[in-house]
């Protein structure tokens, strides 16, 4: 009952206070090694479990022009093994304890995680600790790897016409800044990449003073906090990498490319430079992120899907945590009939009407809700607790999460209005059309 009352609230825009939303960070246990590695403890004991999670500050935006994919590209092998736990090793042990690994690697950051059963803790500290300073990478690993990683960009971006055009997108909108680099890497990097250049990023960015370490569970954080220094306290602490120095420059024009893909339908993505959660404007343009585009509840969804017909899809996107200024994404699928020119227009339309007309008051409190219900209810998992006090952690400190939901609180309709009319300008706007082709 009081969950189906939660979302009648959330859809009739009325305020939403929970006791979870007041929750401070108080509880958490942080210090740093002598070696430079950050240690975020948290006790959660409401299931025998616990969530390990190493993040290394190294991701695209690290990488040298003629290497990009790397920090992806390590990502993979950093799963084939060390002298002494070899190739899949890792996994299997992990599985046969009943638990789950993966990883990720982003513009800012590359993740691992291990959930398993919190008497294994000592297992998962031991192989996180083993893999920062052992890794292998092999010429022959380095070359079936090779293919893993150049077939899962075919899959995911030249096979994939969003995925195509979003890399075209970045691209043309950075110039100098590498968050115009894909993730994955351009094709002819990859083939290239050699084991000796891989060896080298390795040993510069995954070291212990560039790597934070949260762990969330069931737990005593005293105990824990030993047995991290008993398996991370004797890796030596590595030389600071070197800073990233890039700045965009201001875009003082329109931009635009056109790809022709085969696909069924057109898409349009129009992107915007926008300041990160550094800015005083961060908090209205999350708001207004969630009014355009959040759930099925929002303006581009109501408008363009639901009731008009006109597109099979339409979102948005901010990088809230983006570690530099990034993109603020629109886009939409047009539907059969539909072309790409009426989509480009419609989104155009929208972002007009917010510098023409504050959002109503219903709109905005609907958003805060939205955003402060997501905001809690990650609280529910160990997992995702870990990953939010390692993202504050990573902009700052991870005591700026007791000020986030406050911050979205006070934005008001004229900060969405004042915000709009500031980043949404004609002569700052990219734009990508997907043309399909047989």
């Amino acid at each position: 009952m009081v969950a189906v009352l939660l979302v009648v609230l959330l859809a009739a825009g009325w305020p939403v206070r929970t006791a979870e939303s007041t929750a401070s960070t108080a509880a958490v246990v942080a210090t740093t090694l002598d070696n430079g590695l950050r240690i975020l403890l948290l006790e959660d004991r409401r299931s025998p479990i616990v969530t390990v999670q190493m993040w290394y500050r190294v991701g695209s935006r690290n990488e040298a022009r003629g290497a990009t994919g790397i920090a992806h590209f390590l990502e993979h092998l950093m799963f084939r093994g060390t002298a002494r736990y070899g190739p899949g090793v890792f996994a299997r042990l992990v599985e046969r304890n009943g638990g789950q690994n993966n990883a990720f690697t982003s513009q800012d950051v590359t993740s691992y995680y291990v959930n398993l059963a919190a008497e294994r803790l000592d297992l998962v500290l031991e192989l996180e600790a083993d893999r920062m300073q052992n890794l292998q990478i092999d010429p022959k690993i380095v070359t079936a790897e090779r293919e893993v990683v150049i077939e899962e960009r075919r899959t995911r971006t030249e096979d994939d016409p969003g995925g195509a055009l979003g890399e075209e997108v970045s691209a043309t909108a950075f110039r100098a800044h590498p968050y115009g680099q894909p993730i994955i890497g351009w094709p002819t990097d990859l083939t290239r990449i050699t084991p000796e250049e891989i060896r080298a990023f390795y040993r510069t960015y995954y070291v212990p003073n560039n790597a934070l370490l949260v762990m969330v569970g069931d737990f005593t954080a005293a105990e824990a906090l030993a047995k991290v220094k008993a398996a991370f306290g004797g890796i030596p602490r590595g030389a600071d990498p070197p800073p990233v120095l890039a700045v965009e420059p201001p875009q003082n024009s329109e931009r635009r490319v056109t790809v022709q893909r085969p696909a069924e339908l057109p898409i349009v993505y129009l992107g915007y430079p926008v300041p990160n959660q550094k800015s005083a404007d961060a908090p209205a343009l999350e708001v207004l992120s969630v009014i355009l585009s959040g759930g099925r509840a929002s303006r581009l969804y109501q408008d363009l899907v639901h009731e008009r017909q006109l597109a099979l899809e339409a979102g948005g996107d901010y990088s809230y945590f983006s570690i530099d200024p990034n993109l603020f994404w629109f886009w939409a699928t047009p539907l059969p009939g539909q072309s790409a020119e009426t989509l480009e227009k419609e989104l155009l339309t929208h972002m007009e009407r917010l510098k023409r007309e504050p959002v109503s008051e219903v709109e905005l409190t609907r958003a805060k809700n939205q955003i402060e219900s997501s905001f809690v209810f990650q609280d529910d998992s160990i997992h995702r607790r870990a990953s939010l006090l390692a993202r504050f952690e990573l902009i700052g400190g991870y005591a700026l999460k007791d000020g986030y939901l406050a911050s979205m609180r006070a934005v008001t309709a004229a900060d969405v209005q004042r915000v709009a009319t500031a980043y949404f300008q004609d002569d700052k706007k990219n734009v990508g059309i997907l043309l399909p082709k047989p």
